[in-house]
This record gives structure tokens, C-alpha cells and sequence, in this order.
């Protein structure tokens, strides 16, 4: 696969290429297809096998169309309609549906606090949106001479961190770990966390938090 030809992921996990030409509104469209009939298949009871034969198509076609790697013709969208027993327009649901995508170009993300602040912790925001399930929050976070190691982090949802400067020992519960440029760490925030000892500044990493929708 060259530059000049994408690769398209859906959220099945399946990626296939996409032909430059082709136009968004119709991959967002196959993708919007492909959900809703294996989201009406599965609440159907039916298995992949019995779908394809219930409506006469090939089990490998219908595995196609929910992994949005080929296009649906308006005969086999009707005939997936009427085998699912719903509307044509229930399998085109969410095709016209805006995606939201927050652009933070480099040093332009506003400087926020945190708890962190007063111990001369700095915080960048790199981007915050509010996906289906979750609010997403992206910091870089800077520690320099002026910081301090502070009394440990709690909060709801899972953290990722990614060292991309200088090195820390961090504590999450019980354990510590050593972290360098290149590593990361993933953890359950509800676990007391934070830097505990700063071996060699500056330090600068990336915070990405998901949090659960009752904190917001």
C-alpha cells in the first residue's frame, strides 16, 4: 500500500484500502450500513450463516457489507431490511451523522489547571471531546525545574500515559514504575497515581484520560 492510498478502519477493527478517488460520503455510508445490520443481526439472534441464507446471499458477501469493505446495492439493502424485519432507513442510520475531530496545532493548546498546578506541574490541552460513551481529555504535561512531586492523583476512568522527555519514577497503588522516552503506562485512575520521584528534568508526556459518563 502506497501513501496515496489511505487505509479506512470501521469500528469492527477491519481495514481495508480505499481507492483515492472515491468519495468520504460513501465509505460514511458503508460504514453506517455495516453497523446497523450486524447491530440488527446480533439483537435478531441470527449468526453470519443464517443471515446469508435467510435473505440468499453468500455468507462471505454479508461478511463484506458488516466490515463495510464493499458497497450495497438498494436489492440487497432491501433484502437485508426485510430479513431483519426493519425499515431500509433503520440500516442508513447515523450515515448523516456530523463526527466530531479537535485540531490542536503545535504550542496552541490552552494552559489549564489541575491539582498538579501548584506543585509546578504544567498542563497543556491538546484536545477534549465527548465520544458515545466516554468524555476523552488529552494533556501534555510538562515537569521542570520548578516541580515538585505531589501527593498522588485520583479519579474516575482509565489513564494512558506516553513518555516523550526525560525520565520519572511513577506510582500507581502499591507498585512504581521507571519510565523513559518511549514508554507508556496504562491505568485504572481510581488507583492513587503520580510522578514520586523526578530523576531527570525536564520531563514531558502525554495524558490521555477517559472518563466514565457519571463524572460528567
Amino acid at each position: 500500500m502506497t501513501a496515496e492510498e489511505p487505509l479506512l478502519r470501521n469500528e469492527a477493527g477491519s481495514a481495508r484500502d480505499r481507492d483515492p478517488a472515491e468519495a468520504v460520503d460513501a465509505v460514511v455510508l458503508e460504514q453506517a450500513i455495516a453497523l446497523n445490520v450486524r447491530h440488527h443481526r446480533i439483537a435478531s439472534g441470527l449468526s453470519v450463516a443464517d443471515m446469508a441464507e435467510r435473505i440468499g446471499i453468500s455468507k462471505a458477501m454479508l461478511s463484506k457489507i458488516e466490515n463495510a469493505q464493499t458497497s450495497c446495492s438498494l436489492a440487497t439493502l432491501q433484502r437485508l431490511a426485510s430479513g431483519l424485519d426493519v425499515p431500509v432507513t433503520a440500516l442508513v442510520r447515523g450515515a448523516d451523522a456530523e463526527r466530531e475531530a479537535v485540531h490542536t496545532p503545535a504550542g496552541t493548546g490552552p494552559r489549564i489547571a489541575r491539582n498538579g498546578t501548584k506543585a509546578g506541574h504544567e498542563y497543556e490541552q491538546l484536545g477534549a471531546m465527548r465520544g458515545q460513551h466516554k468524555r476523552l481529555e488529552s494533556l501534555m504535561v510538562t515537569l521542570s525545574e520548578d516541580s515538585r512531586t505531589y501527593p498522588l492523583f485520583q479519579h474516575p476512568g482509565t489513564e494512558f500515559l506516553h513518555m516523550l522527555e526525560g525520565r520519572m519514577v511513577y506510582g500507581h497503588g502499591r507498585e512504581v514504575h521507571e519510565l523513559g522516552p518511549g514508554d507508556s503506562l496504562l491505568l485504572d485512575g481510581e488507583g492513587a497515581h503520580g510522578p514520586v520521584e523526578l530523576r531527570e528534568l525536564p520531563i514531558r508526556f502525554l495524558s490521555v484520560i477517559a472518563f466514565p459518563d457519571a463524572t460528567v
